[in-house]
């Protein structure tokens, strides 16, 4: 059974989600990469404000391909997830509550979601053209030049993912190997 989340993510709605839960996502959520990450945590350093409020923010790790005309998005599947832990600290620290990736994140970055109160989901990888069916709506917000990962605030209905580390540190990519591994 998947658990519908209506976005934002408040902290308190985070402590709430639970490592291997489904999720199904709606609401706002924006786009950000590694090159992105770098010129936000770069104004954050600098104390300058950023192109947009991170407070309560879902930041999905994807540079989509172009949109094909008469679609809202192009094939938007997620990107390695670890190309952010060096900026996720600071941008949890700064307000952001959810992160939707691939793949395995640092020791940092999980304690800072369990210190701010943050979660981490997993979409799959391989499956751009069904998640970009969840797209309803997409704009740029800044960073154009930056071309597929420029920053977009996305409104997504049923996003599909699967919480993989929550707010107490639970990670899914321990507790589910363990519990195979049990199993043999």
């Amino acid at each position: 059974m998947e658990k519908h989340i209506q976005l934002p993510i408040t902290r308190e709605t985070a402590r709430t989600i639970r490592s291997g839960e489904s999720c199904l996502l709606s609401g706002v959520i924006y786009t950000a990469r590694d090159a992105a990450h770098k010129r936000l945590c770069e104004l954050l350093k600098d104390g300058k404000p950023l192109p947009f409020d991170v407070t309560d923010a879902t930041i999905y790790y994807v540079g989509p391909t172009p949109a094909k005309p008469g679609s809202v998005i192009g094939s938007a599947g997620p990107t390695t997830s670890y190309r952010m832990d060096a900026y996720s600290p600071a941008m949890i620290a700064a307000g952001e509550t959810g992160m939707i990736g691939k793949g395995k994140r640092s020791p940092e970055v999980v304690a800072a979601m369990k210190e701010y109160g943050a979660v981490y989901f997993a979409a799959i990888g391989g499956a751009g053209a069904l998640l970009s069916s969840c797209i309803k709506k997409a704009e740029i917000v800044c960073y154009e030049d930056l071309g597929a990962e420029a920053v977009r605030r996305l409104e997504v209905e049923n996003l599909p993912v699967v919480c993989v580390i929550d707010s107490e540190g639970n990670n899914l990519y321990e507790t589910g190997r363990r519990a195979y591994l049990n199993t043999l």
